[in-house]
């Protein structure tokens, strides 16, 4: 254990487009991989899903990953938006601040956060912002 505060030193950016679903909460076939830990580890401190395009009434399963199973970790819900030059598509955030006693994530080396969808979409972006140890 570190005897010295540490701080994400290097900013990082990961994204993953939903299309296909898959319903399975412990060993999902079909995911996106959004980001993967750095050499000494990730913070995560920003999760955004954004649907690219018309959306339909489902939800987004987050996991983490350590390279042989799969942990649900949270679970979003999408609503059905039909977006269109007037009309934006369907948003949402997990992030520090509105739900500090989730966030911020912090994977070790080695894990991931991967994402899957439970109804197939025309296309939901899951986008996480933070740093690497």
């Amino acid at each position: 254990m570190s005897t010295t505060a540490q701080y994400a030193t290097t900013p990082v950016f990961g994204a993953a487009l939903l299309t296909t679903a898959d319903t399975s909460l412990t060993a999902p076939t079909t995911i996106g991989t959004v980001i993967t830990a750095g050499a000494s580890g990730t913070r995560i401190d920003f999760i955004e899903i954004q649907g690219v395009a018309t959306t339909v009434a489902g939800i987004v399963n987050l996991f983490i990953y350590n390279g042989t199973t799969y942990h649900l970790w949270q679970q979003i819900p999408i609503i059905a938006v039909t977006s269109s030059t007037t009309a934006t598509a369907f948003s949402t955030v997990t992030s520090t601040n509105n739900t500090p006693n989730v966030m911020p994530m912090i994977i070790p080396t080695g894990y991931s956060l991967r994402a899957t969808t439970t109804i197939a979409q025309t296309g939901v972006k899951v986008i996480a912002y933070g740093g690497d140890f």
